[in-house]
């Protein structure tokens, strides 16, 4: 079978990881094209990662042929790239947030659905072995319900410039807590309220910066679980903290990463589970897209899901603006 043509529109860091990532896939994905602003910098990273340079999209889409499409650009940037790409019968991977605003976020959805591409979203902890292994459990009913989730999520980095913009970036509850938020809909589904609060405390100083750099959120449940989640930007510098706990009816889980966590099985009788696992979870989404390319079906995170995620960052983060308790609703 032949290999799919990968291009990858957004050169930087995260960018990389992706192309690293294909590379492990070698008769999978052949990297074709590499698209971003900065001339020398897009031939230096292309010179890296493989595939020819290009600063013009339209031109990337021609001359390279792209069965496939990674777009890496920040949230700010993304300006029709993906519904053209998608027009054009290119498949889709998208990296999160999908969007800094639901209406954007379904214009993507419509455009893909349009098209019948299979577009997925990049919440790649869900590929993780710990996450796996978990899921596992609970669909065979080792674990009965979660009736409470706890995580946190802290770093202390400048960032890129766009990053410390919230009109940019949407603010680290948008940008990185966004990834336990999933989290939270993929153990518990859907709740129905969030409460927040949020602050620039250290950073007030500091040009250009206007996002939170502390923050935590409460989702609720009418039936009475809880969600709970912290994040800062004033922790241990060049280190990127995140971790989280979930009790169920009948289990618990202490989880290191998306691929290291302790299970626990606490009834009928206490059997603990340590789970180390290897999975590159930028391989296995990319895996993932190319198989359901290949057999015709939906990717494990299809755009949707990434919408409906962000609905509830973007729910948090006007919890907090407001400083009250807001009622969901599961439209997306």
């Amino acid at each position: 079978m032949s290999r799919l043509r990968l291009a990858l529109l957004g050169c930087g860091g995260i960018g990389a990881r992706h192309l690293t990532a294909a590379a492990r896939l070698p008769e999978t994905f052949e990297i074709v094209g590499c698209c971003g602003r900065d001339p020398d910098r897009t031939a230096a990273f292309a010179a890296v990662h493989g595939g020819a340079a290009y600063t013009n999209f339209d031109g990337l889409l021609d001359a390279a042929r792209p069965d496939v499409l990674i777009v890496a650009t920040p949230p700010y940037a993304r300006t029709g790239e993906a519904e053209c790409a998608a027009a054009r019968g290119v498949h889709l991977l998208i990296e999160k947030p999908i969007a800094l605003d639901l209406d954007t976020a379904q214009r993507m959805i419509t455009a893909v659905d349009a098209a019948g591409v299979k577009a997925a979203n990049g919440f790649m902890y869900r590929f993780g072995d710990a996450v796996g292994r978990w899921r596992d459990m609970a669909a065979a009913g080792e674990t009965g319900p979660v009736g409470l989730f706890a995580g946190s999520y802290h770093c202390n980095a400048l960032h890129a410039r766009w990053w410390r913009v919230r009109e940019r970036s949407g603010g680290q509850i948008l940008e990185q807590v966004i990834h336990l938020i999933d989290l939270v809909r993929v153990f518990m589904g859907e709740p129905d309220s969030v409460y927040a609060r949020a602050a620039n405390l250290f950073h007030g100083a500091t040009p250009d910066y206007d996002v939170e750099d502390v923050s935590a959120v409460v989702f609720g449940w009418d039936d009475g679980r809880l969600a709970t989640l912290n994040a800062s930007n004033a922790a241990i510098p060049g280190q990127w903290l995140k971790a989280w706990q979930v009790v169920a009816e009948r289990g618990t889980g202490r989880f290191e990463d998306w691929n290291t966590a302790i299970l626990t099985r606490t009834a009928p009788e206490v059997v603990e589970e340590r789970v180390a696992g290897t999975t590159d979870p930028f391989v296995a989404q990319l895996a993932d897209l190319a198989e359901a390319i290949r057999a015709d079906r939906a990717p494990r995170i299809p755009l949707a899901e990434g919408a409906a995620t962000l609905r509830l960052a973007l729910a948090a983060r006007a919890a907090a603006d407001a400083r009250r308790e807001i009622r969901l609703d599961h439209a997306v």
